[in-house]
């Protein structure tokens, strides 16, 4: 079994891309066709599902922890790939083990496919592997104030952005914040100061 593959993003089309690792070009269905560039190097790391009535697929990952997050969701009984590219592409590694750790239904609930019961499922079926995974030396960027992330992204639901702006806004808040923590006035000023400057 391939985990990871090294090679150019040779073309790049809605939630799929192909890498080229000379000599052989492989199609995968990714989260967010949006992070992986065309023409650039990257790392992809690979896992291969196979259904019994459509066979085989590829499926690609940006970061290692995207790949555990999404086979942790398919062993959950009745969530299949679908879902887990839905909890990818709508709010990311990080922000569903966060949410999941903390049990915010509603915050799952948002996810495209999972209602109420389903979140709940999630909840009840993936806590524990989500504590096992903590235990096992990985961490929750900013843990401490968990609750504050989760709460912008509700507000910004409320304000009325997409799934997709929200993510990305987080993200960007994010990465300029690694490693200190942030109150949520702070969080919400700089995900609304990033959304407006967006076309």
């Amino acid at each position: 079994m391939i985990y990871a593959l090294t090679g150019l993003v040779q073309s790049s089309r809605k939630q799929a891309i192909t890498l080229l690792a000379d000599p052989i070009a492989l199609d995968g269905v990714v989260p967010d066709e949006t992070l992986f560039k065309v023409g650039q190097k990257q790392t992809v790391y690979l896992y291969l599902h196979w259904n019994q009535e459509q066979g085989p697929s590829l499926y690609g990952f940006q970061k290692e922890l995207d790949k555990t997050v999404f086979l942790l969701i398919i062993s959950c009984s009745g969530l299949g790939p679908r879902i887990g590219l839905a909890v990818l592409a709508g709010l990311g590694a990080q922000i569903f083990l966060e949410a999941v750790y903390a049990g915010n239904e509603k915050l799952l609930s948002k996810v495209n496919g999972i209602g109420a019961k389903k979140a709940e499922q999630m909840i009840v079926h993936l806590k524990h592997k989500v504590n096992k995974l903590l235990q096992s030396g990985i961490s929750l960027e900013g843990s401490g104030d968990h609750a504050h992330w989760n709460t912008v992204m509700e507000a910004l639901s409320a304000l009325s952005y997409s799934r997709t702006e929200i993510t990305q806004a987080v993200n960007f808040v994010r990465n300029n914040n690694s490693g200190s923590g942030v109150e949520f006035d702070q969080i919400m000023r700089q995900a609304l100061s990033f959304l407006s400057k967006q076309p």
